[in-house]
């Protein structure tokens, strides 16, 4: 079977060298460039299977690169910060990235926080055969409507006002989330569990982010939040 297919963006020649020899221990291919613009060609080329970015890179920066890949294709998407706190996250998330991954980390930890990435996007995780970019999971229903809202569960397919709106795999297993309960609240912490499958604590600006980009897509109106609780889909 052939291998998942790892685009690794990174300038730091230790950090790259380590991470990727890392990462071929645990069975993915890989595909190590320095810089930005090496990254989007080595895309271009090779459609990897997942893009694991360094913010901070030159030629063409990390956030940069992800809204570039962002406009051709959904391939899920791993920011990579130097600091937890950093405005680069916000903006990394903002401009498509499906996770991120603080700097120092560790190997182990990166890959988990990849193969999450992978299963919920419906690829293997390491040595195994890529998937279709699809979610794994598709819920059973056919179409749901909220108001001028079209949710096909099963073509997964999302209409509004009848235009055809497209979403990245986690902003459609986001809204599916939110479609299976309309009207009840999710906590932040449930949406990490159940989209972004952590079974521990993870930064909730992952989700914050992911909502937003939502409602741009589907409705500022058609997500509410509620404070000190979470969001839920206005029915």
């Amino acid at each position: 079977m052939a291998e998942t297919h790892v685009l690794f963006v990174e300038d730091d020649d230790v950090i790259r060298e380590a991470t990727q020899l890392a990462l071929e221990r645990d069975g993915f291919a890989v595909t190590a460039m320095p810089d930005g613009l090496s990254g989007l060609e080595a895309f271009r080329a090779d459609r990897p299977d997942i893009a694991l970015l360094d913010v901070m890179v030159p030629g063409l920066d990390g956030v940069s690169l992800c809204r570039r890949i962002r406009d051709e294709s959904t391939v899920p998407v791993i920011m990579l910060s130097a600091r937890a706190d950093s405005i680069d996250v916000v903006l990394g998330l903002e401009a498509g990235a499906d996770d991120y991954v603080t700097k120092p980390f560790d190997g182990a930890v990166l890959v988990a926080r990849i193969r999450a990435v992978l299963r919920r996007f419906g690829h293997a995780s390491g040595g195994g055969q890529p998937g279709n970019g699809e979610p794994d999971q598709q819920p059973v229903g056919g179409v749901l409507v909220f108001g001028d809202l079209e949710i096909d569960t099963e073509g997964m397919e999302v209409h509004r006002a009848g235009e055809h709106v497209a979403l990245t795999p986690t902003e459609m297993r986001l809204l599916l989330e939110f479609s299976a309960a309309p009207g009840t609240v999710l906590s932040r912490d449930k949406l990490l569990e159940r989209v972004w499958d952590y079974g521990w604590g993870g930064d909730t600006r992952v989700v914050d982010v992911h909502v937003q980009r939502l409602r741009t897509k589907i409705g500022q109106d058609r997500i509410d939040t509620v404070r000190g609780f979470g969001y839920k889909l206005r029915p």
